[in-house]
């Protein structure tokens, strides 16, 4: 995507995601089979909070669930897993280091997929310096 003109839209950066998920290999797709993907604008004052974040920029993308290694088969489901992607945080990122858009939403949904999988911050920092 061209970064003169409109910015992307929530529905951009959807399709973007949609496309990066559907990339992403099969074993991968089916263990978060079920998972909520949602793109927001920004994340919301409580999230920044708990958190403890003063930005909403400081964050392009949220695994909201519980991960895989805490799950039980006897839990009862309260409420789908959610991987939100923050709009304006990716179009920040996006025009401060010139990386392609789709490469980036793709590394934001697989970053928090795998939270799902039960990755502390350290453990993707670890795999992403590995790559």
């Amino acid at each position: 995507m061209d970064k003169g003109g409109t910015p992307p839209t929530a529905e951009d950066i959807a399709e973007l995601a949609e496309a990066a998920f559907a990339a992403i290999p099969t074993e991968l797709r089916e263990a978060v089979r079920g998972a909520a993907i949602l793109v927001e604008e920004n994340p919301d004052d409580e999230t920044l909070a708990e958190l403890g974040l003063e930005h909403p920029w400081e964050l392009t993308g949220l695994y909201r669930g519980r991960p895989l290694t805490e799950k039980s088969a006897l839990d009862v489901t309260m409420a789908p897993d959610t991987i939100l992607l923050y709009r304006e945080p990716i179009l920040v990122e996006w025009v401060e280091t010139g990386a392609d858009l789709f490469r980036l939403v793709r590394n934001v949904l697989i970053h928090e997929i795998a939270h799902h999988f039960g990755f502390s911050e350290e453990g993707i920092a670890r795999l992403e310096g590995e790559g």
